[in-house]
């Protein structure tokens, strides 16, 4: 019988392209039929081809029992062949791993050839039971003639400590002894093992500090380096005397190595040791710094990413340090590697403060304006600089990176997370910082339009001097039609228009100081308003009413019947423009244009009855005489009563920002208990006689022999009945008598009522029958009077001349801007103590526009991909102990100097000295 080997496969694979599986099928029934055989060379040849076949994704799991018998084999290269199919198909589950125990224990002692094999297959099959019962076996393998054999038991220790731990404390003195080991393979393989176990419960490896000193000063091994400076980095922030006794050779290694993967360990672990505090340690800090900004300039992308990672890592303890190489970092935002953009970006984040955001943020900004040196160059041009350097590719110089739309958006919220930090602590000039915001909005071109409004309403609510300044740049924002008319495409921003007209109506008495105010009118009542979204259009109309209430109120205290004209253009223009909105297919927005509608008619009403009153040399509220020498007061103004209509609707008391601590504070008044019922609860008291059913008392004492049970209920009834009248003939005139004729006129309405309302689809009729429900049903609707409100009630006769007290004046402008960073908080707040810390971002701050989170501006950690790529970052304020449980050994070899144990963590370590 001729057998095809693992090279006739492979070709017959690469043959049959069109029709793989079916010779893949052909191939798995030969080795089925190979596999059974006794010969152990055809069914290791077997064995390896269904390896090759597993590699490729097809299951072999049914060949585990024949994988045992290759391993068993006595040939070396029969071996061979079944630890790697072990090692390539077994799974934790595997149940044919129990058999296996007695055949390891046997080539664990064979010879080096068959022990090398057999740890190289254990450390890929091992399970907790093979690591329990070959625990005796690997530790004596530590102990081995031959080094290599050592390096294998080590790495193998280490796969079976992660499956059984149990076995780490009788490991720990023969780990600790390889690190003297004559070998620096085994030293190299012991010390990466640590590495790896001390993340567990790093207290427990304190006393290897001496012997790992004295490798870190010693050794010329970059990658062992490595390893034992990350071990101290996890070990220092339990022993801080470690600290004085690294810097030195820390110092040095970074001063003179030139491995970037050695530097960069070193740099972490200065950062997470805690070595660059003190005098000696500010010294290694700029020796850092300095070795990295020279990586900055460098031509090699990996040492730039290296230098920005590392100094991302130092800028929170030494700013100014990293702050000397501004520029560099700067220069790194453009650089068309996406990685390095975006460490330049964190670093920038953390480098910022109140004496450089500006730089940075407008450095930042520029990155997304559309340069005219992006464009393509033209054929000549190119054709020149292929022929200056033909080998080189052409790079223009200052072209800006490909910058995609997530990118941008990333930049975009990276501004404003800088520009927020700690409720804007950064931020001295406000008046800049909206200008920033709104040229944001008009070159971001991504979707950031949200957050762009949550920060302006919140800096106009907090900075009382920066409002002025805002209310004119939001005019000019809603004047501008380019802006409006890019609204409706992708990142638009149209929710900064939002913005904007909140604020020109929350803040409308500001926009008096503008040349003609109700002009804004015509900007927030135009047709092409209606494509925005319908919250946008809503505070739109808000504001537009805001507006004319602001204006209308200052007009009528300096009035001029001169003015009376222009101010019946302005309303019909508004009516006139109103007209489209209440149509809208958005019933917030038909709703509002609507009620604004109204109360324009209204005061064009008003202002189409008032009369101008003769000029007189008195002003309103003064007093005069009539001809026959009394005194007269006039009550009326001189000014159209509509003209202080709206104002007082919307500007009765000034919206702040709320603190966050606002709502826990509200005191709770007298008298009230919120965990008690409001109303008590009772039981059900007994029910009552159907309400609109008369009958004669007589009647009622007829029917009182017939019944005893009902005759009792009635009575006790007709007791309260009588009282009833008795105290309501006190308190009350008596109810009048329903006469037959109403009685079936009411029920006849009630009927029709009840079925026209059973066709409503929005109305749900309650079919339960309930006392409350009837007596209600009682009452005639129909019969409640309904009050016509033709007109508003005239004003008050004693309101003060020239009604001050409508109109407040502005405050100055401020020179030095003051932020109400805490909120504003309740009448006889109750400051209730803190149950836990503060929130540890400092960024989440009360927002104006009420939506319930909380937050006015974005925050970096909510917002930013993380970028950590040390996913083995130690975190020594929750370390996790390991549980150890000790078997208890037979035989007469164990003794009292097999029973040590694990140093515990309270002890006082030894340290390097």
């Amino acid at each position: 019988m001729w057998e095809r080997t693992l090279q006739d496969l492979i070709r017959g694979l690469r043959a049959n392209k069109k029709d793989e599986s079916k010779f893949i099928a052909q191939a798995v029934d030969e080795i089925r039929q190979e596999i059974k055989s006794k010969d152990m060379e055809i069914k290791a040849a077997a064995v390896l081809k269904l390896t090759y076949l597993n590699m490729l994704g097809y299951d072999m799991s049914w060949a585990a029992f024949h994988v045992v018998e290759v391993m068993s084999a006595p040939r070396i290269h029969l071996k061979t062949i079944g630890y790697l199919a072990a090692a390539q198909s077994f799974q934790q589950d595997t149940d044919v791993l129990m058999l296996t125990t007695n055949l390891l224990k046997k080539d664990l002692g064979s010879r080096p050839e068959e022990v090398a094999i057999a740890l190289n297959g254990l450390s890929h099959i091992v399970t907790p039971e093979l690591g329990r019962d070959l625990a005796p076996e690997l530790i004596a393998m530590l102990n081995h003639s031959r080094p290599h054999i050592r390096k294998r038991a080590v790495l193998a220790l280490y796969k079976a400590i992660i499956r059984y731990p149990e076995i780490l404390p009788q490991s720990m003195n023969r780990l600790r002894d390889k690190l003297d080991d004559s070998d620096d393979g085994v030293v190299a393989a012991t010390v990466n093992v640590l590495c790896e176990l001390v993340h567990r419960n790093p207290q427990d490896y304190l006393p290897l500090a001496p012997q790992l000193f004295h490798l870190l000063t010693t050794s010329s091994n970059n990658w062992m380096l490595i390893k034992i400076i990350k071990l101290f980095g996890t070990l220092t922030p339990y022993e801080p005397r470690l600290v004085k006794k690294l810097q030195p050779p820390i110092t040095e290694l970074i001063s003179t190595t030139s491995a970037i993967s050695l530097l960069y360990e070193c740099v972490r672990t200065c950062i997470i040791g805690g070595m660059l505090q003190g005098h000696s340690g500010i010294m290694l800090a700029r020796t850092c710094v300095t070795k990295l900004a020279g990586f900055l300039q460098d031509r090699d992308q990996n040492l730039k990413y290296i230098a920005l990672l590392a100094m991302v890592k130092i800028v929170p303890t030494h700013p100014e340090l990293v702050a000397e190489y501004q520029d560099m970092i700067l220069s790194s935002v453009n650089d068309e590697d996406i990685s390095i953009r975006m460490r330049a970006l964190d670093l920038v984040s953390a480098m910022v403060s109140r004496h450089n955001l500006q730089p940075i943020v407008q450095q930042l900004l520029s990155h997304l304006v559309k340069s005219e040196s992006s464009a393509l160059p033209s054929a000549t041009q190119a054709l020149s600089q292929l022929a200056s350097s033909p080998a080189a590719p052409v790079v223009k110089p200052g072209a800006p990176p490909s910058q995609s739309p997530a990118y941008r958006l990333t930049l975009a919220q990276r501004i404003l997370a800088l520009g927020a930090q700690d409720v804007y602590e950064n931020v001295t000039d406000f008046e800049w910082y909206i200008s920033v915001l709104v040229d944001l909005a008009y070159v971001a071109r991504v979707n950031i339009g949200a957050e762009i409004r949550e920060q302006l309403v919140d800096i106009a609510g907090r900075v009382r001097g920066a409002r002025r300044y805002a209310v004119q740049v939001m005019v000019k924002l809603l004047s501008d039609d380019s802006f409006l008319h890019n609204a409706s495409e992708d990142g638009g921003c149209p929710e900064v228009l939002w913005a904007a007209a909140w604020i020109c109506g929350e803040y409308s008495e500001l926009s008096s100081e503008l040349a003609e105010p109700q002009k804004l009118l015509s900007y927030l009542l135009q047709p092409r308003v209606s494509t925005l979204s319908p919250d946008v259009v809503a505070v739109y109309l808000q504001a537009s009413m805001k507006v004319f209430g602001s204006w209308a109120a200052e007009l009528a205290e300096r009035w001029d019947d001169d003015d009376l004209p222009r101010v019946q253009a302005a309303v019909n223009d508004v009516l006139e423009r109103l007209e489209g909105f209440v149509t809208h297919p958005d019933i917030e927005v038909q709703e509002r244009a609507a009620e604004i509608l109204q109360l324009f008619t209204f005061v064009r009403a008003d202002l189409s009855a008032y009369k101008p009153k003769p000029r007189s040399d008195f002003l309103y509220g003064e007093s005069s005489t009539n001809g026959f020498g009394e005194s007269s007061v006039s009550t009326e103004p001189h000014f159209p009563k509509s003209l202080y209509l709206i104002r007082p609707l919307s500007g009765a008391y000034e919206l702040n920002a709320v603190a966050l601590t606002a709502q826990a504070s509200v005191p709770v008044p007298d008298g009230l208990d919120l965990d008690v019922w409001i109303v008590p609860w009772q039981e059900e008291a007994p029910p009552m006689p159907e309400l609109g059913v008369y009958e004669p008392r007589e009647a009622k004492r007829s029917k009182k022999g017939k019944k005893k049970g009902a005759g009792k209920m009635k009575h006790k009834g007709k007791a309260r009945a009588d009282e009833h009248d008795e105290d309501g003939a006190r308190s009350a005139s008596p109810a009048p008598v329903e006469t037959a004729e109403e009685r079936a006129e009411r029920e006849r309405r009630k009927a029709e009522r009840l079925e026209r309302l059973r066709d409503d689809p929005y109305y749900l009729i309650d079919d339960r029958p309930s006392s409350r429900t009837a007596s209600l049903d009682a009452a005639d609707v129909d019969a409640i009077p309904v009050v016509r409100l033709d007109d508003l009630p005239p004003l008050s006769h004693a309101v003060a001349p020239r009604l001050p007290s409508l109109r407040s004046s502005p405050a100055p402008t401020a020179q030095t801007f003051v932020i109400d960073r805490t909120g504003e908080m309740p009448e006889g707040a109750v400051y209730p103590a803190p149950a836990r810390s503060p929130r540890p971002d400092g960024d989440r701050t009360p927002s104006l526009l009420g939506n319930g989170n909380g937050r006015a501006t974005p925050t970096a950690p909510s917002r930013f991909a993380p970028y950590d790529l040390d996913v083995d970052e130690p975190r020594p304020g929750t370390p996790q102990p390991i549980k150890v449980t000790r078997a208890k050994k037979k035989g007469a070899g164990g003794g009292k100097k097999d029973k040590k144990r694990t140093p515990k963590s309270d002890s006082t370590p030894t340290t390097a000295q």
